[in-house]
């Protein structure tokens, strides 16, 4: 690390950042449901946000696999054309100076039969469904318990996918083991009943994520491997016993055994889909004093920018941000020299066009486009 602050330089494996503004993996499903490939407009969306390059973009979460689940829209990285269409998108990044990670997703339980080859039941570590009702306003589907003989080929498609992120040109892969998705569902109290050694205990629950963390970095190496957590998330239906032990625990054995992870990135538990700063009474500051190598933050900074200042000045983390640097392109920029923001727009986050997507004008465009209008 080189200091602290939103604007000094950290290393992330092999790749020198120059600030730590980073692009906040961010669902849009915006690929063809029926093929998964990242369209030209996927293409121009991530060349747009590496802007000057010197950051990091961690791309939106990308399907391991058919199996995996998803929503209609949700890329993905287990066919050639996928993986052909993802080297357009490093290409982009790579040439204007940008790390881009890939985050490798498998769903789980937060799926539909409707969205699986052959409209197979979900899978999750348990057979309880999530709470409510799903996209199409049905109650969410009760899944199978994935079978401890299946475990390993869970593993494998992580890997699988892993390889050919790296195939594809990413820097790295970020497992996502947050959010209510497969991991999650291992790790939390509320969707783990398991009795086998994959349920019970802390060790049994985070289990599951320290076997993929461990595989994914002996194909592609520690240095390009890095997770994403989420302990008091309640998403999904999400709810643990003792997050502080749990998470901790976890936290302990990656530093243990791969403290040379690329990073560790956590969703801060103050995290709303409200468009308010976030405010919490839990802390991760537990999990950072045992994580010592980069620590990633997510979670409603874009709505406390001063706060995000203060947050890296004291912590020295880079911060992941979503919904602003949806809204502009050259949201580092931006913060830098204290310009003011485009508003996003909520009504075009997931699915359509390039409505909401790629048409956010940077602010030289903006103050181009004012200026043409003068000149008029």
């Amino acid at each position: 690390m080189s200091g602290k602050g939103l604007f000094q330089p950290i290393r992330i494996g092999k790749h020198l950042l120059k600030h730590r503004v980073a692009l906040a993996p961010l669902t849009r499903l915006r690929a063809p449901p029926q093929t998964h490939v990242p369209s030209e407009d996927i293409v121009n969306y991530y060349t747009q946000r590496a802007g000057n390059g010197g950051g990091l973009l961690i791309t939106e979460a990308t399907l391991i696999s058919p199996m995996a689940g998803g929503m209609p829209g949700a890329p993905g990285i287990w066919t050639k054309e996928q993986i052909e269409n993802w080297k357009k998108v490093t290409k982009a990044a790579h040439d204007r100076g940008a790390v881009i990670f890939s985050q490798l997703w498998h769903v789980g339980r937060a799926t539909n039969s409707f969205l699986l080859p052959d409209k197979a039941q979900p899978v999750s570590a348990s057979a309880i469904a999530i709470e409510g009702n799903d996209m199409m306003g049905n109650p969410q589907q009760v899944p199978r318990a994935l079978e401890t003989s299946e475990i390993p080929g869970l593993i494998k498609d992580f890997v699988k996918a892993a390889e050919n992120a790296i195939e594809a040109g990413f820097d790295g892969v970020e497992v996502h083991g947050a959010n209510g998705y497969i991991i999650d569902q291992f790790i939390n109290t509320n969707s783990n009943k398991r009795t086998d050694q994959y349920g019970g205990s802390i060790e049994n629950r985070t289990r599951l994520a320290l076997e993929v963390v461990d595989a994914v970095q002996k194909a592609i190496g520690a240095d390009r491997t890095a997770i994403r957590l989420s302990p008091w998330g309640t998403f999904q239906s999400m709810g643990d016993d003792t997050p502080t032990e749990t998470w901790g625990y976890l936290v302990q054995q990656l530093q243990d055994n791969h403290p040379e992870l690329a990073y560790l990135h956590f969703v801060e538990p103050r995290t709303t889909l409200e468009d308010v700063a976030g405010t919490s009474v839990y802390s991760l500051d537990h999990f950072r004093k045992i994580w010592k190598s980069v620590f990633i933050s997510a979670g409603g900074y874009g709505h406390d920018l001063p706060g995000a200042l203060k947050h890296a000045e004291e912590t020295g983390d880079i911060i992941a941000f979503g919904r602003q640097f949806i809204a502009n392109p050259d949201l580092p920029q931006r913060l830098q020299q204290q310009l003011p923001l485009n508003p996003y727009d909520r009504g075009t986050f997931y699915g359509g066009g390039s409505k909401g997507y790629t048409d956010y004008p940077t602010y030289e465009e903006t103050q181009t486009a004012s200026e043409a209008t003068v000149t008029a």
